[in-house]
């Protein structure tokens, strides 16, 4: 049941942070909030990992490196989708290829989550199809499941869920460590990525304070998911983490007032559904 908790804790942080970020790059490009977001997270584990302890292994340093330029671009990719695309479908369409992933993954290295996991994996399937029906919201700016936004959707949840599989397997005995070491490696990128692109600089205005109300959630919600993918097999875990959306959907719809379809809202159910199926077992 810790790992359930967890595993819960992460995805309600992690939805919370999704939507922050999504409103922030609608104002200015998705990188530039990364940039301000990442560096002081970095700081916030950095003295938890301090504080906490633990050795600091080589397999703390090699799988939380990668894990971190994972997830880097896969928030980078999802900031730019939920910046130019309906929220109330990039993030459950990126929560369902988070979930499937760390399965596949999981499978392949031994676990066996059942039928009821590949059925589940199959609806998942389903769900996504539904969900990706254009939806709208009262923005003055439309914002359309383009094609563009359907690439940024897909490579963030494949990027997340390989990040889930690759912290998974940091030494339990590092504790936060691989955290540190995750969001060393993806600020790093951050600003490579934000040299390159000509958007080496912080947002300002409106975009600057939701920005600094990242880290927090941003920290938050990782220290929660390594402490959850350590409690808990990889597949069980990863996709009760990728429960997110319903934190992102129900503030997308109570702030931003968006509306779905029938289709829509039934896709969302079997994204749920097909969730709840796999971490059944």
């Amino acid at each position: 049941m810790t790992g359930v908790a967890l595993a819960l804790l992460a995805a309600i942080g992690f939805g919370v942070d999704d939507f922050v970020g999504g409103i922030a790059s609608r104002r200015v490009a998705a990188i530039r909030v990364v940039l301000v977001s990442y560096p002081i997270a970095m700081v916030l584990l950095g003295v938890l990992a301090a504080v906490i302890g633990g050795p600091i292994s080589a397999g703390a340093v090699i799988w939380g490196s990668l894990g971190g330029i994972a997830q880097a671009c896969g928030v980078w990719w999802l900031y730019a989708a939920l910046g130019a695309g309906p929220i109330s479908v990039v993030s459950p369409v990126t929560a369902v290829l988070t979930a499937t992933v760390p399965v596949a993954i999981g499978i392949a290295m031994g676990e066996r989550p059942g039928a009821l996991a590949a059925a589940g994996i199959a609806l998942a399937m389903v769900a996504v199809v539904l969900v990706s029906r254009e939806a709208t919201d009262e923005d003055v700016t439309p914002h359309r499941f383009t094609t563009t936004v359907a690439l940024l959707t897909i490579g963030s949840g494949v990027t997340f869920g390989l990040n889930f599989a690759l912290i998974h397997q940091a030494p339990v005995e590092s504790r936060l460590w691989p955290l540190l070491f995750a969001r060393m490696s993806a600020t790093m990128l951050v600003i490579i990525v934000a040299a390159a692109s000509r958007n080496l600089r912080v947002p300002s205005g409106k975009s600057l304070r939701l920005a600094l109300t990242l880290p927090v959630l941003d920290a938050s919600a990782n220290v929660a998911m390594l402490l959850a993918l350590h409690a808990s097999l990889l597949s069980l875990a990863s996709v009760l983490i990728s429960l997110y959306p319903v934190a992102t959907v129900v503030l997308a719809v109570a702030v931003l007032r968006e509306r779905v379809t029938r289709w829509q809202a039934l896709g969302m159910i079997l994204a749920a559904v097909s969730v709840s199926m796999i971490a059944a077992t």
